[in-house]
């Protein structure tokens, strides 16, 4: 099994600066707050606001349960009031970097297969954009397959992601962050 170790820091500000911007609200987070972590199901909202202009995003985290250590993440920030999401996906080294990923839902067919952008400490960065047809099948689904190959061997690796609380989570980001 491939491992990766990621930081307790989320990968928010991370995707922020990949994929840009944010969206300013005067209001900022509840109570005034600069930041917030909620969960729902298997998936967190992780909320920044640094002088008011907030950003949320979903997040889900697997662990090795023998080592703790992290295996794989995903990071989506809601677009298009919801309907759509960019983000990135951060796999364990030692994959068949040139394969890429390949992401489905449930037994649906595979979406295109992704490209690695780079490594780096924290793991190799797999760019995501959801479309809404994407986004809507992961309200519904139970599970974010991604499948991809070691590079010793090219033996198939196949990860899940559970996509309970994923529509929730995702409607609270887009509650908090405006977007």
């Amino acid at each position: 099994m491939f491992y990766v170790r990621i930081p307790k820091v989320s990968l928010i500000f991370a995707t922020a600066v990949l994929m840009g911007g944010g969206n300013a609200l005067a209001a900022g987070l509840p109570g005034g707050a600069t930041s917030l972590n909620e969960t729902y199901g298997n998936w967190t909202v992780a909320c920044a606001a640094p002088q008011d202009a907030v950003r949320c995003a979903v997040s889900q985290v697997q662990a090795s349960t023998e080592t703790g250590q992290r295996v794989l993440a995903i990071e989506l920030t809601p677009t298009d009031a919801g309907n759509t999401a960019a983000g990135m996906l951060v796999l364990p080294f030692g994959l068949k970097l040139d394969q890429g990923a390949v992401l489905s839902i449930d037994e649906r067919a595979p979406l295109p297969a992704l490209r690695f952008s780079t490594c780096i400490p924290a793991g190799c960065l797999v760019p995501l954009t959801l479309d809404r047809d994407s986004i809507a099948a992961m309200r519904t689904g139970t599970a974010l397959k991604v499948k991809t190959a070691a590079s010793e061997g090219g033996q198939e690796l196949n990860l899940s992601l559970a996509l309970s609380g994923f529509s929730t989570a995702l409607a609270r980001a887009v509650q908090l962050g405006g977007k």
